[in-house]
């Protein structure tokens, strides 16, 4: 089996764009709330759910990943979006494919984030798995609750290595 470099590029909305969207508020005008001394930023993301209901965990690594990562399978969720959102700054490293039946690892296009943007996986967007890069972060996550499976993976025709970004 052969392998595949991935090595990320920083993530932008128009980058992110086939895949689902960035969840950040540095680029948007709040509106003010609470007598104004908030500014609050409506509808960054489109929470998109088959027959279920809406559920807001929150997901606190265990271990930390180190890159080099080799990955050998993908997922996506058919019946639901799915947002990771660092409750604290922390760069990720996204890797996703188009919603599509089935996906190839020459699909894939790896995204770093700026360490306080979040993601939203358009429903069907194959992903890799969460990784954290310290043990103990904390990540938001808005998805779907409900009866049924709404997890398909899928093993990698080739492997991939997912390298540093680049300085």
């Amino acid at each position: 089996m052969s392998e595949i470099v991935l090595q990320a590029v920083p993530l932008t909305r128009e980058r992110f764009m086939p895949y689902g969207e960035v969840i950040e508020t540095s680029t948007l005008q709040g509106s003010g709330m609470n007598d104004a001394r908030f500014d609050r930023f409506d509808d960054l993301c489109d929470v998109d759910i088959i027959d279920g209901e809406v559920s807001v965990s929150i997901a606190r690594s265990r271990t930390a990943s180190v890159l080099p990562y080799r990955i050998d399978m993908v997922e996506r969720h058919p019946l639901g979006s799915q947002a990771f959102v660092p409750l604290a700054p922390c760069k990720m490293i996204i890797v996703v494919a188009p919603p599509a039946e089935s996906v190839v690892a020459a699909d894939l296009r790896a995204f770093e984030t700026n360490g306080t943007q979040g993601i939203n996986y358009r429903r069907g967007t194959w992903h890799m798995p969460l990784l954290a890069f310290e043990s103990g972060q904390r990540f938001l996550i808005i998805d779907r609750a409900g009866d049924g499976p709404n997890c398909d993976e899928h093993s990698l025709d080739e492997s991939v290595i997912l390298q540093a970004p680049a300085s």
